[in-house]
């Protein structure tokens, strides 16, 4: 089942007019998402220079110690080909992958593949997911949320995360067995990522084997952009920010006619890149000569803002799939793109959904609620399960009603017009009475029903963790244990990425 992102109350405004096309998106946009929309984006990323063969070396290189399928093998190898473009979603290396949108992202991102390839069947559309192995922020990565418990993997290491070794995952691991149990499915998990983070080096390793070994059979190309032959090819764009502040003006700008109607997203600085070292990731606040960046582009890693400019420098790269927060910064930027003359791609919003099983959407239907009524708050599910509890409807409003039309016709007998305010007054003071006396209807009412608003409030908080989203807090192993392998494939199946709508998914 869909809903309109606007019915649920978890999504800012920028996100809704985006997918609804609104007009005042279009300044900040190339194309809105639609499959006729493609054809003009792959003809513009055609007439951009790609160094494909360095690309593919890359990719080869960064993979040769990984089993890859096939589909992936064959994908990296079609990258040579002037009408190959990808599709490219990314994220940070959360342990485990993290929350549910992980998943989400790169799930959209194949599937969009896919229906690309049927529309458009003289191209090739391979999905990459980018790994952002140059990210400092570990308390953000370090930890998953599994049936109430939370798992973290605590070390005392600094600078980019996808350096870091994995050291002391042995407790981290036998953690998780405490939680996961002795299922076959949970088995086959902790095989899974004992694979990844006991027997690789590092964390971007781990990641990378994971994630291949969920996705890889889809075609799924992995890409770590901390790659010095990568970004020597973004060396005039990084001098031009470091030395020259190059892009402040025409970001600060966008950014300011942006936020006339949304919420901006991230805040652009004169120097928008990072200095990497073995254990740090600082701010750059000067020094930095021309002839440093030349020999070791490496060394630079762009902030949030500057990433998106260097992917689509260096890939055939005709959309990007990504959360809200992630489009709003894109939005951002297009001026910047429009100044370097780098095509500016398609975005997509990822796919979301909220995944009941069977059994709570029963208990959620026997208490008189249809699916839409998920999500709405706490409280209010509370008085509407009340209120359904009698066939009128519990609620003051027919007398409330009256009592109003009362008090309008004592207003029209009324002759001494200096008396209606009075009368006014003394209206509101006895409708709050009224409304207060409703209020305490109500709560006596609830008391007999404790039970079963209680059993309401458990659902409402196993389906929002912390009155947010699932897929914002929930790993994707509580429904691996029940679903195995195929969970992937259910989402797969049901995750359309074109259809502007949040998705309702039961689960057997």
């Amino acid at each position: 089942m869909e809903v309109p992102y606007n019915q649920i109350n978890k999504f800012s405004k920028l996100v809704i007019d985006y997918v609804n096309e609104d007009k005042n998106i279009k300044p900040f946009i190339n194309h809105f998402p639609t499959l006729e929309n493609f054809e003009k984006q792959i003809i513009e990323k055609q007439n951009h220079p790609i160094n494909r063969v360095l690309l593919r070396e890359v990719l080869k290189e960064q993979n040769a110690n990984f089993t890859l399928s096939k589909k992936t093998k064959n994908n990296i190898d079609t990258i040579l080909n002037k009408n190959t473009f990808t599709i490219t979603t990314g994220h940070q290396l959360c342990l485990f992958t993290g929350p549910l949108y992980f998943i989400y992202k790169i799930i959209t991102a194949i599937n969009l593949s896919q229906q690309l390839e049927e529309k458009y069947p003289k191209n090739n559309f391979i999905p990459v997911f980018w790994m952002a192995t140059e990210d400092h922020d570990f308390k953000e990565i370090n930890h998953i949320n599994l049936f109430g418990k939370k798992i973290a993997w605590n070390s005392k290491q600094f600078g980019a995360v996808g350096s870091m070794r994995l050291e002391g995952f042995d407790a981290v691991i036998k953690a998780l067995k405490s939680v996961l149990g002795n299922s076959q499915n949970a088995q086959k998990l902790i095989q899974l990522f004992e694979n990844a983070y006991l027997k690789q080096n590092k964390l971007a390793d781990a990641t990378r084997y994971l994630v291949n070994e969920l996705f890889g059979k889809h075609g799924l190309v992995i890409l770590d952009g901390d790659d010095k032959r990568l970004k020597t090819q973004f060396i005039p764009i990084i001098k031009k920010d470091i030395l020259e502040s190059g892009f402040v003006n025409t970001i600060k700008e966008s950014s300011e006619d942006l936020a006339k109607d949304y919420k901006v997203q991230a805040h652009v600085r004169d120097v928008n890149f990072f200095r990497l070292s073995e254990k740090k990731r600082e701010l750059i606040k000067g020094g930095i000569t021309e002839n440093e960046i030349a020999k070791n582009p490496e060394q630079f890693s762009p902030n949030v803002l500057m990433r998106p400019l260097y992917q689509e420098t260096i890939l055939p790269n005709v959309a990007y799939i990504g959360g809200g927060g992630e489009i709003a910064y894109w939005m951002q930027l297009k001026s910047a793109f429009e100044q370097e003359n780098i095509p500016f791609p398609i975005l997509l919003l990822r796919n979301s959904a909220l995944l009941i099983s069977e059994k709570q959407w029963r208990k959620f239907e026997s208490f008189g609620f249809n699916i839409e009524n998920i999500f709405l708050e706490e409280s209010q599910l509370h008085k509407k399960y009340v209120q359904n509890q009698f066939s009128d409807g519990f609620s003051l409003h027919n007398e409330i009603a009256t009592f109003n039309k009362i008090f309008n016709t004592i207003s029209e007998k009324t002759a001494d017009k200096g008396l209606l305010s009075t009368i006014k007054a003394e209206q509101q003071k006895q409708l709050k009475s009224l409304h207060k006396l409703e209020e305490k209807l109500l709560q006596s009412e609830k008391k007999k029903h404790e039970n079963a608003l209680n059993q309401i409030s458990k659902i409402k908080k196993q389906l929002f963790p912390n009155n947010g989203l699932q897929e914002r807090f929930d790993n994707f192993t509580s429904f691996y244990l029940n679903h195995g392998e195929n969970f992937i494939e259910i989402l797969q199946a049901e995750l359309n990425p074109l259809a502007p709508n949040f998705v309702i998914l039961p689960l057997q």
